[in-house]
């Protein structure tokens, strides 16, 4: 893995330690909720709507989150957002222990109405948290690297985050599952506690200095609309949003297929499943490691434009895989490109916006690259009950994989050459 950044390695390695503890914690709560959700039932739709919730607030909350980004203190801001979801991890997991032995899980509908709502209720919690923990961090980044060190900082905190969120947190959460049910969710609730701990030590000024010309009274709306019409008026930023957004919905389409394809197309496990994430957490770190050599040899906007399209023969090749290493391979390639996509655009925007306005800048473009995502969750599920009309139950698994990698070709033609042109 590469060093972290020369300038401000105390901080920066206490920021770093933060975000591994609270991504270990993510990639934990993949397994967790896909897997207690098939559980409860084996319908593709209610599979998807647990872990939509989580996404469901970059939808109505990506905004304001954006704004408290802009005005609190953003260290304050990371730490309280860990402790929330310790307690509402640790509160699913209590749910989850007294409501053991859960029953056959429905083919319509769930089984355990009252704890799949529970759950849901959690979900939405979580994800508030999350949103703002992750517009703050972001918008935090810059004050503890410099910008010159941004794509070298991002990479590395990338292969953090996905030896966390994609390698060793499916593993131990599928490891955890086999255990013991209510267990992911318990140690979940410990990580982020840790994480919050270690944010508080982290030293420095993080709260944004408003602009000379700021109104001090200035409304949340009008806040928000310095922000909104910064991305709009920035082609380069505008068209990064929606490549991402489009990119996100078809990434997560295919993932939440991926649980019942492996289930019942390939008669795997949970531990299966989570190794698969892992190998594919692999290719991810691969990607954090190789982004600032290729980008010595290659330009961010043909990185960018290759990146965008290499997604779609994976998808590709994990619907017609005869096993799980055939998926295995897939998936390498597939977090792999998406870390080297992350690096190069999340960097761009952390160095042209302004700190003042960061959070708010932030907020809109990942209102729209992150509120895809519960969309398509839920269109995966719309899509696999609708194929199953039509096809047989092994077919109609496969077909949002399918879905997605048409749509992502599509998606990398109608941007093909603005990214060409852009990252100047």
């Amino acid at each position: 893995m590469t060093d972290a950044p020369a300038h401000h390695k105390p901080a920066f390695r206490r920021f770093a330690a933060a975000v591994g503890l609270a991504n270990l914690a993510d990639g934990i709560a993949v397994v967790a909720w896909a897997w207690t959700a098939s559980l409860l039932t084996r319908d593709p739709l209610w599979i998807a709507i647990l872990p939509a919730t989580f996404c469901l607030p970059w939808i109505f909350f990506a905004l304001p989150s954006g704004i408290l980004a802009d005005r609190v203190d953003r260290r304050r801001l990371i730490m309280l957002c860990d402790l929330v979801r310790a307690l509402a991890y640790c509160t699913a997991g209590v749910a989850l222990l007294v409501n053991l032995p859960l029953g056959a899980p429905s083919v319509v509908g769930v089984q355990n109405a009252t704890l799949y709502g529970t759950l849901l209720g959690l979900g939405v919690m979580i994800g508030c948290a999350e949103v703002a923990r992750d517009n703050a961090a972001q918008s935090m980044l810059p004050a503890i690297v410099p910008g010159q060190e941004l794509e070298r900082a991002n990479g590395f905190l990338g292969s953090i985050e996905t030896v966390g969120n994609e390698m060793a947190g499916p593993a131990l959460g599928a490891f955890l599952i086999a255990l013991f049910l209510p267990a992911p969710f318990l140690i979940i609730a410990v990580a982020l506690l840790l994480a919050a701990l270690l944010t508080t030590t982290i030293t420095g000024q993080f709260k944004a200095e408003p602009a000379v010309d700021t109104d001090a009274s200035q409304g949340w709306v009008s806040a928000w609309g310095e922000g909104f019409r910064f991305v709009i008026g920035h082609p380069m930023l505008r068209t990064l949003a929606l490549v991402t957004g489009f990119w996100n919905f078809f990434a997560e389409m295919a993932l939440i297929a991926l649980v019942l394809h492996v289930q019942e197309n390939l008669g795997a496990g949970a531990t299966t499943y989570g190794l698969i994430l892992a190998v594919g957490a692999v290719g991810g770190v691969v990607g954090g490691i190789v982004v600032t050599p290729l980008l010595r040899r290659l330009s961010s906007a043909k990185l960018a434009q290759w990146m965008t399209v290499a997604s779609a023969p994976t998808f590709v090749m994990i619907a017609l895989a005869p096993g799980p290493m055939t998926v295995a391979a897939s998936m390498f390639v597939f977090y792999l490109t998406g870390i080297v996509w992350n690096t190069i655009s999340i960097s761009y925007r952390q160095r042209i916006v302004p700190n003042d306005i960061r959070g708010r800048v932030n907020s809109v473009y990942r209102l729209f690259a992150w509120g895809m995502m519960p969309l398509g969750l839920v269109a995966s599920g719309v899509i696999v009950n609708g194929a199953g009309a039509i096809w047989s139950r092994e077919m109609a698994l496969t077909v949002p994989f399918f879905v997605a990698a048409g749509g992502v070709v599509v998606l990398a033609a109608l941007a093909w050459r603005r990214l060409g042109r852009g990252f100047d």
